[in-house]
């Protein structure tokens, strides 16, 4: 309000959110602030339930009902590791003996130092904690309160949620539970706001363990036969004796990627095998985290709060092996696929790029189309030139289409890579539910494949995937009969072969309602025998790993076959 408090002493605070308001419009910061802060929150709270925090930033200790930070700051203590300044600590304490006059002190109080956690992790975390539009003017109110958000997340993420750090993706899922109901019951075209909720699902454990192990774990134990990880992976179906592969020398080499990757489930799990082979190979156990950060694994997403909770996962996975963790200041190479529109103005300052229209609507519509745009070979040098060109202009626009070109070229550098194995869970979406402009870049882009998104992400996948890559993915299994992915079906079969496929039953998993399989196919091998496993009469969730599990331990169960991809050509 004009005239408050925070106006007049955070005058650059509020001047930056105006300027988002202005940006963005009001619905979308106050959105992006109410998730931020949630992931924040529920970060916080898991690493106090694991100890990762030298005092307890929002848990309370025993016999206590207020934050363990909160209680001893009334003390006078101040862990140093959070670095409180003492302007903070001062406002703080007169809050707390009454010198500083509050309608609610110790909330007041609370606030100041939950935003000084916020800033001790900054550094570390800045994805999820740096001081942005999600500042302490934003932060919610009443934290201290009885049935608070704040008292129901440490209450529910008890010890034993917090003990797999999985329980965050549960959590996004059910923050945007009420948004993908909203859509659906609105039978609408799908806008870019919509996207992340109408498509994204949690992908059950046990898919997850099957699609890495038999893509990323194969990948490792035809590079190396004698290794002991086979031993360790549940859902591995070993091949009959050698086959062609792509060649990796070690771990380090290894290029992971998961397109559409959401909370990050596959790139954890990916994690758990990719530490195992860099240990196989006598790697120093405190350097291992780093090296999967920094060289291994990579995700692509559209959707922000989704990604933060993918490199959050992630670094919670290194900090769990590495106690130093938090002093590297090493981020996931999680990226978020930005839309960006340059103004006529600014594109009267890149005649080059103002060519490239095809570039230029995908970018603008990065939102929608994600992963799915494959960069031309030249895009990313012509942003690099007309990057360098801009730089040298003096005029009025040059700044604001710097920070557009280094964003354009983020995404297409984050295009552009190959990799040694691609792993997705990619988003479900028939043309039915796409927009116009959506349904008609999916046509042209993707023509055999063009009915689903799904499919779409598969044929993507085989340019992101180097050589003989394994591409695993979990899809609706309507594109394996019906006659609309015919041309689709015929173009993977003469290209790939089949590893390992599993077709589950029609609720094959929870909150799905269409028939799924989850599948790994080798781009550039053709002809080879792959394992199929038949779940289609056990249809319940609960039967599925089970069951599955079962053929791969017992292969005359009678829902386990062998066959040669090249004979499904016979299905027209």
């Amino acid at each position: 309000a004009e005239g408050s408090t925070e106006r007049l002493e955070n005058v650059e605070r509020v001047r930056r959110i105006e300027a988002d308001i202005d940006k963005r419009g009001r619905d979308e910061v106050v959105d992006r602030a109410a998730y931020t802060w949630f992931n924040r929150l529920c970060a916080l709270r898991f690493m106090d339930a694991n100890g990762y925090t030298p005092t307890p930033a929002v848990t309370p200790r025993a016999g206590s009902t207020q934050p363990a930070i909160l209680a001893d700051a009334a003390l006078g203590v101040y862990d140093p590791e959070y670095g409180v300044s003492q302007d903070v600590r001062q406002r703080v304490a007169g809050l707390l003996t009454g010198s500083i006059a509050s309608s609610n002190a110790a909330e007041d109080a609370y606030a100041l130092l939950l935003g000084a956690v916020c800033s001790s992790y900054a550094e570390s975390m800045g994805y999820l904690f740096a001081e942005d539009v999600a500042s302490s003017l934003l932060m919610p109110q009443g934290l201290l309160a009885q049935g608070s958000i704040l008292s129901r997340i440490v209450s529910e993420m008890d010890e034993e949620a917090c003990s797999d750090v999985e329980v965050l993706g549960w959590l996004y899922q059910f923050y945007i539970a009420e948004r993908k109901d909203e859509y659906f019951a609105s039978k609408k075209k799908a806008t870019a706001a919509d996207i992340p909720a109408a498509t994204q699902l949690f992908t059950p454990k046990w898919i997850v363990a099957f699609l890495a192990e038999n893509s990323l774990g194969r990948l490792w134990m035809l590079n190396n036969p004698g290794s002991e990880l086979a031993g360790s992976m549940e859902y591995y179906v070993a091949p009959e004796g050698d086959e062609p592969h792509i060649e990796v020398s070690s771990a380090d080499e290894i290029r992971v990627l998961d397109p559409a990757c959401g909370s990050g489930h596959i790139l954890v799990y990916a994690f758990d095998l990719l530490f195992r082979m860099y240990e196989e190979e006598g790697w120093p156990t405190e350097d291992i985290p780093q090296m999967i950060l920094e060289n291994n694994l990579f995700g692509l997403e559209i959707d922000r709060r989704a990604a933060e909770i993918a490199s959050f996962a992630l670094e919670m996975k290194a900090r769990e092996r590495d106690p130093r963790w938090f002093e590297k200041r090493v981020d996931a190479q999680v990226h978020v696929l930005e839309p960006v529109t340059l103004l006529p103005q600014e594109l009267e300052l890149v005649t080059q790029l103002s060519e490239r229209r095809s570039l230029l609507e995908a970018m603008a519509h990065m939102d929608e189309v994600g992963s799915l745009y494959v960069p031309d070979p030249l895009d990313e040098s012509v942003l690099l030139s007309e990057l360098e060109h801009v730089e040298h202009d003096g005029s009025l626009f040059a700044e604001s289409a710097i920070a557009k070109l280094k964003m354009m070229l983020a995404n297409v550098q984050g295009l552009s890579r190959s990799f040694h194995c691609v792993i997705a869970n990619p988003p479900y979406m028939t043309k039915a539910n796409m927009n116009p402009w959506l349904n008609e870049w999916v046509t042209y882009s993707f023509p055999e494949e063009k009915g689903d998104f799904s499919t779409c992400f598969l044929r993507r996948a085989f340019s992101f995937a180097k050589g003989l890559a394994p591409i695993g993915m979990v899809t609706p299994s309507t594109w394996l009969f019906i006659s609309s992915f015919a041309q689709a079906r015929e173009k993977l079969l003469k290209e790939a072969s089949f590893l390992s496929m599993i077709q589950l039953s029609y609720h094959g998993f929870p909150d799905v309602t269409v028939p799924t399989c989850t599948f790994v196919v080798a781009p550039g091998l053709v002809g080879a025998v792959g394992s199929f496993i038949r779940l289609q009469e056990f249809d319940r969730p609960q039967w599925q790993a089970e069951r599955a599990l079962e053929a791969i331990q017992d292969k005359s169960c009678g829902w386990f076959y062998k066959a040669c991809s090249e004979e499904f050509g016979i299905i027209s």
